[in-house]
C-alpha cells in the first residue's frame, strides 16, 4: 500500500481539524438555540400555534395529498420550460442579419419576463385570460397559472443556456465550419452538446426554485399544498399546517439542491 506523502498527510490533518472545528461550532450554536428559545416569554404560545403535534398528525396526510398537485404542475411545466428556454436561447444566438427580428424578439422576451415578479405574471395571466369569457377548460386557473410559470422560468433558462453557448470558445465554431459543417449543424453537433452539459447545475437550481414557486398558483385558485394548508389553518385556528407544508417542501428541495451542488463541484473539479 502506498504511503501518503508529507504534503498529503498535512492536508489530511488540516481537513480533519477543519471538520472538528465546524462540528464543534455547529453543535454549540444548536445547543444555544435549544436552550435559549424555550426561555422566551412567548414560547408556549408559539409552540401551541406552530408546533402542535395533534394538529400536525391530523393535517399532514391531507397536505401530502395536496402536494401531488404541486408535483403534477411541476411535471408538465418543466419540460415545456426546457423546450421554450432552448428555443429562445437559440434565437438569441442567431447571427444572420435577415433573421435579426427573431433575435430582437428573444431579447425583448427575456428582458420583459425576467424583469417582472413571478406573482405579478401569475395574476396578469391567471386572471386576465380567463376574464375573456373563454369556455371550459380554457378558463382553468391550472392552465393559465402553469403558462405564467412557463413563460417566466423559460426566460431564465434561456439566459442560462445562452451563457453556456457563449462559454464555448469561438475556435470550435470556426473549426466546425472549416470542416464543412453548416451553421445549424455546428450548433447542433458541436456547440449545443457542450453548452448544455455546462449549464446543468444552474438549471437544476432553477427547477428547484420552480418547485417552490408552484405554490404561488394558490393565489388564483388551484388547491395545492399551500392553499390546503391555509384551509386547515382556518378550520383549526392553528398555523401548524404551514409548518407541515414547509417540511414537505424541504424534503424535496434540499436533496435536489445538494445534488445540484454535487454536479457543480464535479464540474469544477473536471475543469481544474
Amino acid at each position: 500500500m502506498t504511503q501518503p506523502t508529507r504534503r498529503q498527510a498535512f492536508e489530511a490533518r488540516q481537513r480533519n481539524r477543519a471538520t472538528l472545528i465546524a462540528a464543534a461550532s455547529t453543535g454549540a450554536v444548536l445547543l444555544a438555540l435549544v436552550t435559549l428559545i424555550p426561555l422566551a416569554p412567548g414560547w408556549e404560545a408559539v409552540k401551541r400555534s406552530f408546533f402542535n403535534a395533534e394538529v400536525f398528525t391530523k393535517t399532514f396526510p391531507g397536505l401530502l395529498q395536496a402536494f401531488l398537485m404541486d408535483i403534477a404542475i411541476f411535471a408538465w411545466c418543466a419540460p415545456l420550460i426546457a423546450a421554450l428556454g432552448l428555443i429562445v436561447a437559440l434565437m438569441r444566438d442567431i447571427r444572420s442579419p435577415a433573421l435579426y427580428p427573431l433575435r430582437l424578439l428573444a431579447i425583448l422576451y427575456t428582458d420583459i419576463f425576467r424583469g417582472l415578479p413571478v406573482i405579478l405574471v401569475i395574476y396578469l395571466i391567471g386572471f386576465g385570460i380567463p376574464g375573456l369569457g373563454l369556455p371550459r377548460p380554457w378558463n382553468s386557473p391550472y392552465l393559465w397559472g402553469s403558462l405564467a410559470l412557463i413563460v417566466v422560468y423559460a426566460a431564465y433558462v434561456a439566459e442560462v443556456i445562452r451563457s453556456g453557448i457563449e462559454s464555448i470558445h469561438q475556435s470550435q465554431r470556426a473549426a466546425a465550419l472549416s470542416l464543412g459543417l453548416s451553421q445549424s449543424d455546428t450548433m447542433r453537433f458541436v456547440i449545443l452538446p457542450q453548452a448544455l452539459r455546462r449549464v446543468v447545475p444552474a438549471n437544476m437550481n432553477l427547477f428547484v426554485a420552480l418547485q417552490k414557486d408552484v405554490a404561488l398558483l394558490s393565489f388564483i385558485g388551484p388547491v395545492e399544498i399551500f392553499r390546503q394548508a391555509g384551509v386547515y389553518k382556518s378550520l383549526m385556528a392553528n398555523f401548524t399546517p404551514y409548518v407541515g407544508a414547509a417540511l414537505i417542501f424541504l424534503a424535496i428541495t434540499i436533496p435536489a439542491t445538494r445534488y445540484a451542488d454535487h454536479l457543480m463541484n464535479r464540474q469544477q473539479k473536471a475543469r481544474s
